[in-house]
C-alpha cells in the first residue's frame, strides 16, 4: 500500500455522564498491565503508533480553555510528542457536537490529503492493533468500513409516548464501534454536506458511518471486538 493514512481521535466531549470528570484524561486501572500508567486518551493514541502508513494523528480537544490542548498534551507520554514520533500528533479545538469536532479534525487534515482516515473515540482505550490492521485492509477495498458487534439482548424500537414501536430482529441489528475508516476526500465532503444540512434543517448526525451512508452510499463492516468497549460511566474504568 502506497497511500498514506491519518487518524482522528475524538476527545472534545464534556463527559457529562462521568460526574464532571473528563474520562479521556483519567488513568487506567493498574490491573490493565499492558496499558499500566497510561491515561484513557494515551492508551487510545498508543494503539496507532508504529504503523508505517499512519503518518498523522489529530486529537480533537474541548474548545474552551479548561481541558483544552495543554491538558490533553499532559495526558500523553512525552515520547508521543517528540518531533521524531510516528505518527506526528496535532491538536484541534472541537465543535459543539461530535460531528462538528470530527469535521474540525478532517479540515485540519485537508492540507495533508491522506488517502484514508480512521476516526476513533478517545474513550475507547482497549482497541487492538489487530482490529486496526483489519480495518486498514478493508477500507482499501470498500472505501468505508466500521466494526460491528452482534447484540446479545433483543432490541426494541420505542416511541415518544413510552411504548414499543417495533420488535427488531436481533440478527439484523448490531452495535457500532470505532475506529471507523473512510476514503479521506469523500468523508471530508460528506461532513461538509452534513454541516450544511444541519444548518438548514436542524438534523443531527451522531455517527460518521451514518454521514457516509447519507451522502455516498453503503458502508461495509467487519467483526468488532468485545474488549473494544467505550468508557461512558465511572464504573467502566474498573
Amino acid at each position: 500500500m502506497e497511500t498514506s493514512i491519518a487518524v482522528i481521535v475524538t476527545a472534545a466531549g464534556s463527559s457529562s455522564r462521568m460526574g464532571g470528570i473528563k474520562k479521556e484524561y483519567c488513568r487506567l486501572p493498574e490491573q490493565k498491565k499492558t496499558l499500566s500508567g497510561l491515561t484513557v486518551l494515551g492508551a487510545a493514541v498508543s494503539a496507532f503508533r508504529g504503523f508505517p502508513h499512519i503518518h498523522r494523528l489529530v486529537i480533537t480537544v474541548p474548545a474552551e480553555e479548561r481541558g483544552g490542548e495543554q491538558t490533553a498534551r499532559a495526558c500523553l507520554p512525552p515520547e508521543f510528542l517528540e518531533a521524531s514520533a510516528h505518527p506526528t500528533i496535532r491538536f484541534v479545538a472541537g465543535g459543539k457536537t461530535r460531528r462538528a469536532s470530527v469535521h474540525c479534525g478532517l479540515s485540519l487534515l485537508a492540507s495533508d490529503n491522506p488517502g484514508f482516515v480512521l476516526i476513533h473515540d478517545g474513550a475507547r482505550p482497549w482497541v487492538s492493533r489487530l482490529l486496526i490492521e483489519r480495518l486498514i485492509d478493508a477500507v482499501q477495498k470498500h472505501r468505508a468500513v466500521l466494526p460491528l458487534l452482534p447484540l446479545t439482548d433483543t432490541p426494541k424500537e420505542v416511541d415518544d409516548s413510552g411504548f414499543v414501536a417495533r420488535h427488531l430482529k436481533r440478527n439484523r441489528v448490531a452495535a457500532a464501534q470505532t475506529p471507523q475508516a473512510f476514503a479521506f476526500p469523500a468523508i471530508l465532503e460528506a461532513h461538509e454536506r452534513a454541516a450544511e444540512r444541519e444548518r438548514l434543517s436542524g438534523v443531527e448526525y451522531t455517527d460518521d458511518a451514518e454521514i457516509w451512508s447519507e451522502f455516498f452510499g453503503p458502508v461495509a463492516f467487519i467483526s468488532g471486538e468485545p474488549e473494544n468497549r467505550k468508557i461512558t460511566f465511572p464504573e467502566d474504568l474498573s
